[in-house]
């Protein structure tokens, strides 16, 4: 639990550039106090202590406001940015190194039995709000956009955003591990192809139209004449 704790200080100090050293990491970062409280509950859920571990769960949650089921894993040095609102559900799987940031819910869908959450590999980011949801894998060093909402497996090496959630290529440019604001809208795109093709139809309307008048315009010459 000692090592754990020490990559988890180590993690902070290189991801948030708001953190100055270990002192004010300990003093004032909630996220850090919820991946205790939850490694402590953990332990003692393995070992079928009853209630001890809900019970550290819940405290946690009321001073941090971010809720972890004892029953969920937790690799080392994952780091909870700011961490309001974020819920990892008890049969969720967090990979080493992964970097989650406020509002996040890895959920189950239903009531389902037995593993129902999410399993995220290493290096992951959850951007903020992102909701990652039902028994399904995401790869190693994915990017989940802001307020993305993914249903389906996520193959690593990928960005994903939207919802329900897209894979999303940039064309080789490279986006940092922290830069989530820097994900491609894909939204966007959609919207813009759609207006190219509304102008593309009111040109042909328009031509159909002006071929029309001009037809009409001889007709009305011919019976003059």
């Amino acid at each position: 639990m000692l090592n754990s704790l020490k990559d988890d200080l180590k993690i902070i100090l290189q991801r948030d550039p708001a953190a100055r050293n270990y002192i004010e990491i300990l003093l004032f970062y909630p996220g850090l106090y919820a991946i205790i409280c939850y490694r402590i509950a953990h332990w003692l859920y393995s070992y079928k202590f009853p209630l001890l571990p809900r019970l550290i769960s819940h405290l946690s949650r009321l001073f941090t406001g971010i809720e972890i089921h004892p029953g969920a894993k937790i690799g080392k040095g994952v780091f909870i940015n700011h961490g309001m609102g974020v819920v990892i559900g008890e049969t969720a799987i967090v990979g080493d190194y992964t970097l989650i940031y406020q509002g996040v819910t890895l959920g189950g869908t239903g009531k389902q039995t037995g593993k129902r959450h999410p399993t995220l590999g290493k290096n992951v980011m959850v951007g903020t709000g992102a909701k990652v949801l039902g028994n399904i894998q995401i790869g190693d060093q994915v990017r989940i956009g802001a307020n993305s909402v993914v249903l389906q497996d996520v193959p690593s090496d990928c960005t994903i955003v939207g919802i329900p959630g897209r894979i999303v290529r940039r064309n080789n440019e490279y986006v940092g591990f922290l830069d989530h604001q820097k994900l491609p809208d894909t939204g966007t795109g959609v919207i813009s192809g759609l207006l190219d093709r509304l102008e593309k139809i009111e040109e042909v309307i328009k031509l159909f139209t002006t071929h029309q008048q001009e037809a009409l315009i001889q007709n009305e010459n011919a019976k003059t004449k």
